[in-house]
C-alpha cells in the first residue's frame, strides 16, 4: 500500500493557499443594497409690518400736507413692501360732538406712495411719503374742526 505524503514545504503551500482561500471569501462575501428616505425643511411666516406716520400736519380749510413714514418690520428678517396706503380716518370725540364729523367730508386722502422696498428687521426701518390730506374748503363755518386730531389708519402691501 502506498501511502502519500507531503513534504514540509508543499503542507506550507497547501496551507496558505487554504488561508487565502478564507480571506478572500471573506472579502467578498457582502451583501449590497440600495434604499432610498426623506426629510422636511419647514418655510416660516411672517408677522406683519407696522406702518408709522412721522410727518406733523398744520391743516386748515383748503390746505393740502404730504405724509410720511417709516416702518417697524418686526421679522428676524427682510420684509419687502410694495406701497402704503391710507385707508380711513376718524376725528377725536370732542370735535365729532360739537361738529366736525367725517360725514361732512372735512378732510380728503389722497395720493399715491412711493415703493418703499426692502425693509430690514427692526425699528423705524426704511420710509414712505406721497400720500396726502387736505382740509377742505365747504365754504361754510367749520369752527368745529379747529383742533381736530383726526388719526389716519394705514395699511402696507
Amino acid at each position: 500500500m502506498a501511502t502519500t505524503s507531503l513534504s514540509g514545504r508543499s503542507k506550507r503551500i497547501a496551507l496558505v493557499t487554504a488561508v487565502l482561500m478564507l480571506i478572500g471569501g471573506a472579502a467578498f462575501a457582502y451583501w449590497t443594497n440600495s434604499g432610498s428616505g426623506s426629510g422636511t425643511a419647514q418655510t416660516g411666516t411672517n408677522a406683519a409690518v407696522v406702518v408709522h406716520q412721522t410727518s406733523t400736519t398744520d391743516l386748515y380749510p383748503g390746505r393740502t400736507q404730504t405724509l410720511s413714514g417709516n416702518f417697524d418690520n418686526p421679522n428676524p428678517g427682510n420684509t419687502y413692501v410694495t406701497a402704503v396706503t391710507a385707508t380711513g380716518y376718524t376725528i377725536d370725540a370732542p370735535h365729532v360732538t360739537a361738529g366736525c364729523t367725517v360725514a361732512q367730508g372735512n378732510y380728503t386722502l389722497g395720493g399715491t406712495s412711493n415703493t418703499p422696498g426692502d425693509l430690514p428687521s427692526g425699528n423705524g426701518v426704511g420710509s414712505w411719503t406721497g400720500l396726502t390730506i387736505t382740509m377742505n374748503n365747504l365754504g361754510s363755518n367749520q369752527d368745529a374742526c379747529k383742533g381736530a386730531v383726526v388719526t389716519i389708519t394705514y395699511a402696507s402691501s
